[in-house]
């Protein structure tokens, strides 16, 4: 079968929850008007790349990759020197009334050229470096002003070398490097306010009108929920202004608070049946570079589902990563959206140009 309707219904259900989350976190005073519309107006957004890339095809994306990957190194440094800061971080762009994040654009082009560069597989030492040169600048540029999206291209980056085929003990060495360098070079450097916003879950009362008070009121309401939430926009939590952030990055919170333990579930059983239909898309690939692709897709999807209701939960790090499809931000899901139709057109094509 050429279409999987399973898919794009999938994503079509994640995005009315998003909506009914932004449309009742939009209640809460801490909230700015009108981001209902500009969340319907995202969605309307992304019909023209995803128009395009249909149109595009398999293999006109990936010619076109080198260029997307210069346009976000390109935005991406920019922020260095006309970036907007928004919550602390200089890593946003405004050009008139438009404000984006280049870190979403970095990260389908770095998916899309990682896949270039891996198409042939594990073929020794000059693989890591032909993937390396291209990892290197984008996350270079991205770990000063934004730990979270670093983490995010992080995961991209192992999971696609995973698909690649290298062989496993590399990568259980990469993972012992890592969790040896994170807390000995790398969370020493960070700045005082970053490392605790890493630490903080594990006990949040140390600071509970500080560093704490996010997760300590997102864990309020997502208790307060119950059973089977307290209704569509009747969120205490968030409409009184307790919640922070109810629409970004804990809008699963204001989701749990009124539709409780049972939307939860719907909500985690949608993105499981998202997450297995790229596993299945990528099973259903002949070539290589093709499952090196999903796999990319699947490792950014999944990662920050993962941290983000994590983060809401206390369970994981608060870093500020949104939720797919959910969270408020027109960036974000022109991005996501744009990601999946990637994915979506080059499993229809998965069989052009076979012999």
């Amino acid at each position: 079968m050429k279409y999987d309707l399973r898919f794009p219904l999938l994503v079509t259900l994640l995005l009315v929850v998003g909506l009914m989350t932004v449309s009742t976190a939009a209640l809460s005073p801490r909230v700015s008007e009108g981001i209902f519309t500009k969340q319907l107006l995202g969605v309307a957004l992304a019909a023209a790349p995803i128009a395009l890339l249909w149109w595009a095809g398999r293999d006109r994306i990936y010619r076109f990759a080198p260029h997307l990957f210069g346009l976000a190194l390109l935005l991406q440094a920019s922020t260095f020197v006309i970036g907007k800061e928004v919550n602390g971080q200089k890593n946003w762009i405004m050009l008139g009334p438009v404000q984006f994040q280049p870190l979403e654009i970095t990260k389908l082009a770095l998916i899309l050229m990682l896949a270039v560069m891996l198409r042939s597989g594990f073929r020794g030492l000059p693989t890591y470096a032909r993937a390396l040169a291209v990892f290197a600048p984008a996350a270079a540029l991205v770990v000063v002003q934004d730990f979270g999206g670093a983490m995010v291209l992080s995961v991209i980056f192992g999971v696609m070398l995973l698909a690649a085929r290298i062989p496993w003990w590399h990568a259980v060495l990469a993972v012992l490097a890592v969790g040896v360098a994170v807390p000995t070079v790398l969370y020493p450097h960070l700045e005082p306010y970053q490392q605790k916003r890493l630490t903080i879950f594990l006990d949040p009362y140390k600071d509970p009108r500080g560093a704490g008070y996010q997760v300590i009121q997102s864990v309020i309401a997502v208790g307060s929920g119950g059973l089977e939430g307290k209704g569509y926009k009747q969120g205490s939590q968030s409409h009184n202004g307790f919640l922070p952030e109810a629409h970004t990055d804990f809008a699963v919170s204001t989701w749990l608070e009124e539709q409780g333990l049972v939307g939860g579930v719907i909500l985690l059983l949608l993105y499981g049946g998202l997450l297995w239909g790229l596993a299945g898309m990528a099973a259903q690939s002949p070539r290589l570079q093709d499952q090196v692709l999903f796999a990319g897709v699947l490792g950014q999807i999944g990662f920050q589902v993962v941290e983000n209701i994590g983060a809401a939960l206390s369970v994981l790090p608060l870093t500020g990563i949104t939720l797919p499809l959910i969270s408020y931000g027109l960036s974000s899901l022109v991005s996501t959206l744009s990601t999946l139709a990637v994915a979506y057109v080059v499993y229809r094509d998965r069989y052009e140009g076979q012999i």
